[in-house]
């Protein structure tokens, strides 16, 4: 298994543990994930974030208790499916953003959807500038799914699927 941070800064020798900028609700007894960490995510997940920073998007796959009909419908043949809205395609063909490779040993696993973090300073193993980021998906297995809008995928919580949100404050006509 790898773990691997994301960033649009190339020159990240150390990371430390810091806050969340907007913490959320938490389950009692877990208030500490807002508090200082290091996030990593697991080489089957990295794809959530193959985006430019404040990019938002929904992304989707299969659980499984996910109906089969629903999984269908969604994902065809894929694993996943990455949202994006349309205006931000033009940002993901051209920027460049750093997978930084962590060292395993050094995170404690969630339990949830490949996120890892780490409660003291963690210095990577490598990095690797990615660019042409829209031609990133197809190759894991995600299909990447061009909308004008997300607000319409509201919805997609109340199915059977694993859905994350990511960035969709930064949504048009979210709220």
């Amino acid at each position: 298994m790898r773990l691997f941070h994301f960033s649009d800064d190339p020159d990240i020798p150390v990371f430390e543990p810091r806050p969340v900028l907007i913490p959320t609700v938490r389950p009692v007894g877990r208030e500490w994930l807002n508090g200082p960490l290091v996030w990593a995510i697991d080489g089957d997940h990295d794809f959530m974030y193959l985006f430019p920073r404040d990019c938002p998007r929904i992304l989707i796959w299969a659980k499984p208790e996910t109906p089969e009909t629903e999984r269908r419908h969604w994902l065809g043949d894929w694993r996943a499916v990455a949202f994006v809205e349309r205006h931000w395609l033009e940002r993901l063909k051209a920027e460049t953003i750093h997978r930084y490779e962590m060292p395993v040993a050094d995170f404690e696993d969630l339990n949830d959807a490949g996120t890892w973090v780490s409660r003291r300073r963690v210095s990577p193993t490598e990095r690797m500038a990615m660019s042409r980021l829209d031609r990133e998906f197809a190759p894991r297995g995600v299909e990447l799914r061009v909308v004008d809008s997300l607000r319409p995928l509201k919805g997609l919580w109340t199915t059977g699927l694993h859905v994350s949100g990511i960035r969709l404050r930064y949504a048009r006509d979210w709220s």
